[in-house]
């Protein structure tokens, strides 16, 4: 049980890390929580801090949801057997997508978990055969969605909705089935704001061009 405690508090600081925010202070000496939509995360990053940046912001918080899933999850598996592994991996990817979207570095004002989310499912993938059909489908809706809209915000709403559904349609196991409505509950809660600008029809697109 000690290993899995350890686990789940080391997936919640990996999670925790602020991409964004650190590299704000150190290529532009900026506090990112001040400019654009305010949030510490890669959309934000990308508007604010350029595309290469807001790229590398992007990998790495997908890299965290991978990394506490697969390495820290083999890594507890080492020295403990008392819950199933799956159950485990799902228990450290909820941790570190807490982590950004709750990080103590940042009194608990984080990112809204999208990408975060993406490598933890990436690293469930590995090891669970029936997400990797799931993992697809998330990612051609995703991708539809803001082709149609251009709206990052939106298409990660509507991403999240379909996950439960997918989950439930292909690995319909229920661990699986509560993580997917947990993880939609999540993303609907951070962005209430995107929503209400939604309605309003105020929220941005996400522009690629290059700022003067």
């Amino acid at each position: 049980m000690l290993w899995i405690i350890i686990g789940i508090i080391t997936s919640y600081l990996v999670g925790s890390i602020p991409t964004a925010y650190i590299f704000g202070r150190l290529l532009k000496g900026i506090d990112i929580r001040e400019h654009g939509s305010g949030n510490v995360g890669a959309t934000n990053a990308l508007r604010v801090l350029g595309k290469k940046t807001g790229i590398t912001v992007l990998l790495l918080d997908i890299f965290k949801g991978f990394f506490t899933v697969v390495f820290i999850g083999n890594f507890v598996l080492l020295n403990t057997r008392i819950i199933p592994d799956d159950s485990l991996r799902v228990l450290l990817g909820i941790a570190c997508i807490c982590g950004h979207n709750w990080t103590v570095f940042l009194n608990f004002r984080g990112g809204k978990g999208i990408a975060s989310t993406f490598g933890a499912l990436i690293g469930l993938g590995l090891t669970i055969s029936s997400l990797k059909l799931v993992l697809g489908l998330l990612i051609l809706t995703w991708l539809l969605v803001f082709l149609i809209l251009g709206i990052v915000s939106i298409a990660s709403i509507i991403t999240a909705i379909a996950l439960p559904v997918f989950v439930f349609l292909f690995s319909p196991r229920p661990v699986l089935i509560f993580t997917s409505l947990l993880l939609c509950a999540f993303v609907i809660i951070r962005h209430k704001s995107n929503i209400k600008r939604f309605l309003k029809g105020e929220e941005k697109r996400l522009s690629w061009r290059k700022k003067p």
